[in-house]
């Protein structure tokens, strides 16, 4: 018994009834701890599975030392805060599908099982059956040659209930994510399956369904379109019953999967059905134990990996899964209340957001600026939905994140989602905004306070912390930027300013005019600054400042530089390719960088992506670099960086080849 993993259960519902009637038939697991929100419903279940740990409250049973893994069975918008928290007591968890609301939710909820290094898995019980195992198998092995449509349904007629959780909005009801996630996962594993991968996300997703009065999906179907144009049609409903079943279909034959969602659930025996040339044939699977013991086994198994093998989810299948759910429903325009931006105003732990003491990203100053500002910039531009915006700007915030990048040109909704974020976990004293106005071809003086005044108004700020002019225009003397820029430090709406993709020439003589006038000048520049010299501008007008003359300028001006794409957008990353990659930053001097920087990484035990960052932020003056990561995953590679120290030798070296690299 002392060998066995010890359970604990939070939550008291009929989904963690079967989980804990297949603890008891497991050959690795034991339960040990019931919680509840109810102490009365902690004590009933306690007595029935005979748990003498009952817990009145989630809190209480993860402080209990001896449970060691945690199985959540809570309704779908709790699973990510009761996940987050399980990972941080250093629970191994068990989480039922969905994993999460959204995809948003997922990133916050897999760095948790990453920064504590504990197992994390999405419960979908039957991607860790023998039949699901062999199914994945036959694909692979070209049982029915070329995979071409995948069909699968996971659909039922529930009787509507206002009161249910499958029709409450604030549940996260419908047939999408209570029970249209099995089809879209089925269609994922086999895709992969035809590709010799463990997965394959869709390239395409397009859908139709019907919301009811709630809001909620009540019947959907969709067409997933996966590389090599397989295409899968996938159905649910919650209000509809229709075939559930699983079908293959191949060049050569079809595999018929009649009941794929609940396998021998009680131990029975299943089959699959495999027809080709005329014939089909009936393979018997023999589980060997209930449908839930095997996935509380997979669990055990895979501990010391921390991550599960596929068939069964990990956590890149389990994003992968995510984001695909929310492809559909957008495509019926099912956002749920909680995801809109009145309703996201905690952070997924529903704990109050705080910048930590120890800090991962260091903070410096500028001149004129009357707070610190991160070493690391997040720009806003690819953040679409609250959610998500919301789970990366509190992510890089309790990292050190203090400054996000905005621009007049990124539009409204944009700088809204920041605004709304910034108000509701009131952090306002706490960061620096960059606004970014006058792009060409509206790059004028007079310009700069109404598209300043807009951008304010999406933002919901009184004054923006640093103010770039997104380009230059040559043919305005730079005074006269200077003099309408002091205008606006006057009337209290910036307080510092500065030239994004302006020449170094033309910022001196701005700042010499300045000087002159006694005036403010810039406090700093805002240009490409990368390991890889910019060959071709990535959009008209943008100019970098990486170059020998440009260094030696900043060095002796100790101008800060705000450098924009200063990971060269992916030149440094192995496997990335591209139009733009080969056009902007591909000739012979960049590849050679590359390839010292792979040196060095190597030595070091890095990426060469965190060895190119590292090199901006090691120059001999302020750098500040602006990242814009997509995904929470992104902004823990970039995190790497800040901890790589690099000598004036090895920063010679990875440019010229000249100097050392140790």
């Amino acid at each position: 018994m002392a060998d066995k993993l010890k359970w604990g259960i939070l939550g008291a519902g009929g989904i963690a009834r079967a989980f804990a009637d297949g603890i008891a038939c497991s050959k690795s697991g034991m339960l040990v701890a019931i919680g509840s929100r109810s102490k009365e419903k902690a004590e009933a279940f306690g007595q029935e599975f005979k748990v003498e740990r009952r817990y009145g409250s989630y809190e209480a049973l993860l402080a209990d030392p001896e449970v060691e893994a945690v199985y959540i069975s809570t309704p779908h918008p709790q699973h990510a805060e009761w996940t987050i928290k399980a990972c941080e007591a250093k629970k191994h968890v068990l989480c039922e599908k969905p994993i999460s609301v959204n995809h948003a939710e997922a990133m916050a909820m897999v760095e948790a099982a990453r920064a504590n290094t504990v197992f994390l898995m999405e419960a979908f019980m039957y991607r860790c059956h023998p039949q699901t195992k062999k199914v994945v198998e036959l694909v692979k092995s070209g049982a029915i040659g070329e995979v071409r449509v995948i069909k699968a349904c996971f659909s039922f007629h529930a009787g509507f209930s206002e009161s249910s959780r499958l029709f409450n909005n604030d549940l996260a009801g419908g047939g999408i994510l209570d029970v249209g996630c099995y089809a879209v996962s089925f269609s994922r594993v086999i895709a992969g399956a035809a590709h010799g991968k463990d997965f394959e996300d869709p390239t395409e997703v397009a859908g139709c369904g019907h919301l009811g009065k709630t809001g909620v999906d009540e019947w959907a179907v969709a067409t997933l379109r996966f590389p090599g144009d397989i295409v899968a049609e996938v159905a649910t409903g919650v209000s509809l019953t229709q075939d559930n079943d699983a079908r293959i279909f191949g060049a050569e034959g079809i595999i018929r999967v009649p009941s794929p969602w609940v396998p021998g659930r009680n131990g029975e025996s299943t089959k699959i059905l495999l027809e080709r040339d005329g014939k089909t044939e009936e393979i018997v699977i023999e589980p060997g134990n209930k449908l839930f013991a095997i996935e509380a086994d997979t669990v055990a198994e895979f501990i010391p990996r921390k991550q599960a093998a596929s068939p069964a989810m990990s956590w890149a299948d389990s994003l992968g899964q995510m984001k695909t759910l929310d492809r559909w429903r957008a495509e019926l325009g099912l956002v749920y209340e909680m995801e809109k931006p009145a309703r996201q105003t905690m952070p997924f732990d529903h704990r109050p957001l705080a910048r930590p003491v120890d800090a991962v990203i260091p903070a410096a100053t500028i001149p004129h600026l009357d707070k610190p500002v991160s070493r690391l910039v997040m720009g806003v531009d690819n953040q679409v939905a609250m959610p998500h915006a919301a789970a990366m700007f509190d992510d890089f915030f309790r990292r050190g994140g203090t400054c996000f990048d905005t621009a007049y040109c990124y539009g409204k909704a944009k700088s809204q989602l920041l605004g709304h974020w910034i108000k509701s976990r009131g952090v306002a004293k706490d960061v620096a905004v960059i606004v970014k106005g006058v792009h060409t071809p509206e790059c004028f003086p007079d310009v700069i306070a109404g598209q300043l005044e807009a951008s304010l108004e999406w933002l919901k700020l009184e004054c923006a912390d640093i103010y770039f002019m997104h380009r230059d225009n040559p043919k305005v003397p730079a005074g006269e930027f200077i003099e309408a820029l002091n205008e606006l430090v006057k009337a209290g709406k910036i307080k510092v300013f500065g030239g994004s993709n302006w020449s170094l020439r033309r910022v001196a003589a701005a700042n010499r005019y300045a000087e002159k006038k006694g005036l403010q000048g810039f406090s700093a520049v805002s240009n490409n600054f990368s390991l890889a010299e910019m060959v071709e501008a990535v959009w008209d007008g943008c100019i970098h400042c990486s170059g020998d003359a440009s260094r030696k300028w900043l060095a002796k001006q100790q101008m800060p530089v705000f450098a924009w794409s200063s990971q060269a957008r992916g030149f440094f990353v192995d496997g990335v390719s591209g139009d733009e990659i080969e056009r902007c930053w591909t000739n012979e001097a960049n590849v050679a960088r590359r390839d010292r920087a792979r040196q060095l990484a190597l030595k070091l035990g890095v990426e060469p992506i965190n060895i190119a960052l590292a090199y901006v932020l090691n120059q001999p003056f302020p750098m500040f670099a602006l990242v814009g990561p997509r995904e929470i995953a992104e902004t823990v590679s970039s995190c790497r960086s800040l901890g790589i120290t690099l000598t004036a030798a090895q920063l010679k070296w990875l440019w010229s080849g000249a100097g050392k690299m140790a």
